[in-house]
Order: structure tokens, then C-alpha cells, then sequence
């Protein structure tokens, strides 16, 4: 696959991720928690993908039982895990500090990738992850101001949803040496639609799936937010180093923040405007193709 093309998988993956406050916002409204909208996310993902594989390729649901340790991985230590810590750390803190301690995640992949997969540590990649911190901060509020405090427990918890979501490119990585990219993303969402539902407790609200924008709602975070976000991001992580396409997925923050402006007639101040261009350019930095990635990446598939 021509890396460009790689590169248009992750950035529309993350694009369709930045998408996802629109439909959990009105999950919130009509009554649903955040686990509950875990769960919800879990399980419409789950049979999306499931019946677009028994379409596709019924080959790949087969497994061998052995490997899923990858998939406990990506579903439950990253899927459900991230959600968690996410959702506590909203309560906690508040939705822009929570949001800019789990864009952490791209740090995180990147040491776990040089540990495990011996990728390079560049100076343009360390220079990408400062401008993508940095540019994070800016576009959800956090520079050039800083208000309010911070506790402990939600700095821990706002580092533990950037560590949680970070192993899903750690643990993605192992299972596509052996695995396609459906058959990675679909149980995925098993494992993780499996550990979440019985603590959701969604059959407490079963009078809320009523409503026609419910099913609206959910279609738009199952299908679009995250079945196809997953599938897209996981076909460029074939070809692209994990912590490139780490970094290069934080475009979600900005896209979110183009979503509030157009939908939720939100006001962007000149400081999030020069964020949004900082995580652009850091997107263009980490784009760089060498001969030294390219000999990592083999090395990565032959583990």
C-alpha cells in the first residue's frame, strides 16, 4: 500500500473519532451514563462489524483461542479502560484537562514501541509529539491560560486513559502479524462489548431505545464513530509505525473542536486557531518516509 494512502486511513479514522462528541452529547441528553454509552459503543460497533465480516470474509472470525490475549488487550485493557479513565477523569477534572492528559497516549506509544517493536526515536518524532502537546492545549483551552486545580486523582486518571488508549496500538500491532485487520477490529469489540455490558446496566433504561433518535444516535456512534474509525485506523497501522500513527490521530481534538464550531455554534478564541495549526503541522512533520522506518517496520512484522 503507498504510504500517502496509509496516512489518509489514520487522519480519516481520527476524523471519524473527532465526530463521536456529537452523538454521545445526546446520549448524555436523553438519559443515558457513561457507561452505559460505553457499553452502547461496545455493542452496536460489535454487530456492525460482525455482520460486515460475515458479508466480507467469514474466514476471519476464525481465531485461534490462544491469541486472545491481543484481543483482551485492544478490547478490554485499551477499548474499555481509555472509556473508563475518560469518562472518571470529565468528573474529576473537567472535560479539557481530561482531554489533553489522554492525548498523552502518543508519549506513551512511542516508548512502548521502542521497547517492543525497536522503532527509532527521531528527532522529528520527538519534535511532532511537543508541537502536538502543545497544540492540544491550545485548542481545548488549557494555554495559554491554566485555570482552576488539579487533583491527584484525576491527573492519574487523565495518565491512565492516555496509557490505556495508547495499548491499542501496542497490542494491535502483535495481532496484525498474525491476524487481518477485520479480524483484529471485530474482536475487539466483542471482548470489549463482553466485559462492559454486565456492569452498564442498560437493562435499567431499556424505555429510552424507544425513541427513533436513539437508534439515530447509536448508528452514528457504532457505525460511523467507531466500526468504521477502527477499521480505517487499523488498515494504516499495517504500514505505519505505531507511534506515527499515534501522533498522527491526535487531528481528533481539532476535528472535535470543528464539530462544536459547526454544530454547536461553539466560538473558536486566535489561541485555539494556532493550535489547530500547530497539531496540522505536527501531522506534516511525522509524515517523513525514511529507509531507517521502513527496515523498523519489517523488523516489526517479523516479531
Amino acid at each position: 500500500m503507498d504510504k500517502k494512502l496509509a496516512y489518509l486511513y489514520i487522519v480519516t479514522g481520527a476524523a471519524l473519532w473527532g465526530m463521536i462528541g456529537f452523538f454521545v452529547t445526546y446520549l448524555y441528553e436523553i438519559g443515558f451514563t457513561p457507561t452505559q454509552v460505553v457499553a452502547i459503543r461496545a455493542m452496536s460497533a460489535m454487530f456492525f462489524l460482525f455482520i460486515f465480516v460475515l458479508i466480507k470474509n467469514p474466514q476471519a472470525l476464525k481465531i485461534n483461542i490462544s491469541d486472545s490475549k491481543y484481543f483482551i488487550g485492544t478490547g478490554i485493557f485499551s477499548i474499555v479502560l481509555f472509556n473508563w479513565c475518560l469518562f472518571q477523569a470529565i468528573q474529576e477534572t473537567s472535560i479539557s484537562i481530561a482531554s489533553i492528559l489522554l492525548y498523552t497516549a502518543p508519549a506513551f506509544v512511542t516508548i512502548f514501541s521502542r521497547v517492543l517493536f525497536k522503532e527509532l526515536l527521531t528527532p522529528k518524532k520527538v519534535i511532532s509529539l511537543i508541537t502536538t502537546f502543545i497544540g492540544c492545549s491550545f485548542v481545548i483551552g488549557i494555554l495559554p491560560n491554566l485555570n482552576g486545580s488539579i487533583t491527584l486523582y484525576g491527573v492519574m486518571l487523565g495518565i491512565g486513559s492516555g496509557v490505556f488508549y495508547a495499548l491499542y496500538s501496542i497490542f494491535g500491532k502483535f495481532a496484525l502479524v498474525k491476524y487481518d485487520t477485520l479480524t483484529v477490529t471485530v474482536y475487539t469489540f466483542i471482548f470489549a462489548a463482553a466485559a462492559i455490558t454486565p456492569f452498564s446496566g442498560l437493562w435499567t433504561v431499556l424505555p429510552l431505545f424507544r425513541s427513533l433518535d436513539v437508534w439515530l444516535y447509536i448508528l452514528g456512534l457504532g457505525l460511523l464513530s467507531t466500526m468504521l474509525a477502527f477499521i480505517l485506523y487499523t488498515k494504516g497501522l499495517n504500514f505505519i509505525e505505531s507511534s506515527r500513527a499515534s501522533i498522527i490521530a491526535t487531528i481528533e481534538p481539532v476535528v472535535a473542536t470543528i464539530v462544536g464550531i459547526l454544530l454547536f455554534n461553539e466560538k473558536l478564541s486566535i489561541w485555539q486557531y494556532f493550535g489547530i495549526l500547530l497539531v496540522i503541522l505536527a501531522v506534516f512533520i511525522v509524515q517523513e518516509t525514511t529507509k531507517q522506518s521502513t527496515k523498523n517496520m519489517t523488523i516489526s512484522k517479523s516479531i
